[in-house]
C-alpha cells in the first residue's frame, strides 16, 4: 500500500511541474538551504505525521538524497497521539509516519548523525484546529523547514567531501512533541550502531529565535562539548555571527532530548531565546523580541513566508547562510580529524 501510495505521489509531484535544482556548488553559503526551504514550504504545507503532504515530503527529500549520491530509503513507523474532544474525552489517533535516511560512509565505521524533524504540528485538539494551531494550511517556515533546508545543503557540499567518519541524515517523522519518532528511531538502532554514533546533531527551528544557540547535550562529555558546542561558538565569531551555547536540562523546550537521554554525545542547534526574569536560565524556542506579537510556534498563519518576510525581512537568508558556515566547517573538521 505504501508503495502504491508513494508510486501515486510522486507522480503527482512530477506532474505538477515542481522546480528542480543544480546540485553544483551553491553561489553563497545558505543559498541552496535558503531554496530548499522556500520550496518545501511553499509546497508541502501540512506535513503532518501520516498525511499525504508528509509522504509527497519524503518522496521528495529522498529524490535529493538519492541524486547527491548518498544510500537514501524511507522507514514507515505506526505511532499515535493523543486526541482531546470537546467534551473533554481524551482519544488515541493513530498515525503512519514516514521518514528519509540518507548515509555515506567514511573509512571506519563511527558516523556523525544530522537528525532534523520533517513533519509540521498535528493538532491536538478542536481548540488548536480552530485557532489555526497546526493543520493542513501551516508552511512550518520556523519549524521545521529551516533545518530541511540545513540539512540538505550539508548533505550537498558533504556529498564529494572525503570522509574519515562517516555521515548520516534523519530527515524524522513524528517529531513534534507526543508523537516519538526519536524514541522510534533510537528503538531500532542496534548497540553497535549506538557505540559507532561519534555525535548526534539535531537542527530545529533556526530562523525565528533572536540568536542562535549551539547547545549540548546534558550527558555530553566536557572534552566533546570542547569540540562542538563551544568551537560551533568560536567558529561564529570568527565570522562575525552572534552565537552562544547552553547546556540543556529538563526545563528547555521541548524537554529532554531522547538521544541525550540515551547517554549520546548531542549538538542541539536552534534560534532561541532566554526566558526573560527566568532564573534558571531557562531557553524557549521560536520567540523573537523583534515579534509585535511573540511566539509563531504552530501558528498557521504566523509561521509562513508572508508573514516572516514581512516582519523579519532578511531573516531567513541571514539565518540559513550562518548555520551552513558555521555548521560545515564544522561538521567537516569532526569528519576529518587531524592525527
Amino acid at each position: 500500500m505504501f508503495a502504491t501510495l508513494r508510486r501515486t505521489v510522486l507522480a503527482a509531484l512530477i506532474a505538477g511541474g515542481l522546480p528542480l535544482f543544480a546540485h553544483g556548488a551553491s553561489d553563497a553559503p545558505g543559498h541552496f538551504a535558503e531554496q530548499q526551504l522556500r520550496h518545501i514550504a511553499t509546497y508541502f504545507p501540512g506535513r503532518m505525521s501520516g498525511s499525504p503532504a508528509e509522504l509527497m515530503t519524503a518522496d521528495y527529500l529522498q529524490q535529493q538524497f538519492t541524486e547527491l549520491g548518498y544510500k537514501s530509503n524511507t522507514r514507515q513507523f505506526n505511532t499515535s497521539y493523543n486526541w482531546l474532544e470537546r467534551k473533554g474525552e481524551t482519544r488515541a489517533r493513530k498515525v503512519s509516519a514516514t521518514s528519509v535516511i540518507a548515509a555515506r560512509s567514511g573509512a571506519v565505521p563511527q558516523e556523525i548523525l544530522i537528525v532534523t524533524h520533517l513533519d509540521t504540528w498535528t493538532p491536538l485538539s478542536h481548540h488548536e484546529a480552530d485557532n489555526n494551531l497546526g493543520g493542513l494550511r501551516l508552511q512550518g517556515v520556523d519549524d521545521n523547514a529551516s533545518g530541511l533546508g540545513v540539512m540538505l545543503e550539508l548533505a550537498q557540499q558533504l556529498s564529494k567531501t572525503p570522509l574519515h567518519y562517516g555521515v548520516r541524515f534523519v530527515a524524522l517523522s513524528a517529531g513534534e512533541a507526543g508523537l516519538h519518532g526519536m524514541d522510534d528511531y533510537l528503538s531500532r538502532m542496534s548497540a553497535q550502531e549506538k557505540k559507532n554514533t561519534l555525535l548526534v546533531i539535531d537542527l530545529n527551528s533556526l530562523i525565528v529565535g533572536d540568536h542562535l544557540y549551539f547547545n549540548s547535550g546534558a550527558n555530553t562529555p566536557s572534552a566533546v562539548r570542547k569540540q562542538t558546542s563551544a568551537h560551533a561558538v568560536q567558529l561564529a565569531h570568527r565570522f562575525g555571527i552572534s552565537a552562544t551555547s547552553h547546556t540543556l536540562t529538563a526545563r528547555d523546550y521541548p524537554g529532554v532530548n531522547p538521544f541525550d537521554k540515551a547517554g549520546m554525545p548531542l549538538l542541539d542547534v536552534t534560534a532561541a531565546n532566554w526566558a526573560l526574569g527566568n532564573k534558571d536560565g531557562q531557553q524557549q524556542r521560536a520567540r523573537s523580541s523583534h515579534f509585535p506579537e511573540g511566539n509563531v510556534r504552530h501558528q498557521t498563519d504566523r509561521d509562513n513566508l508572508n508573514y516572516l518576510d514581512r516582519w523579519l525581512p532578511g531573516r531567513i537568508t541571514q539565518r540559513t547562510r550562518d548555520s551552513v558556515k558555521i555548521l560545515l566547517p564544522l561538521v567537516t573538521e569532526l569528519a576529518n580529524p587531524t592525527t
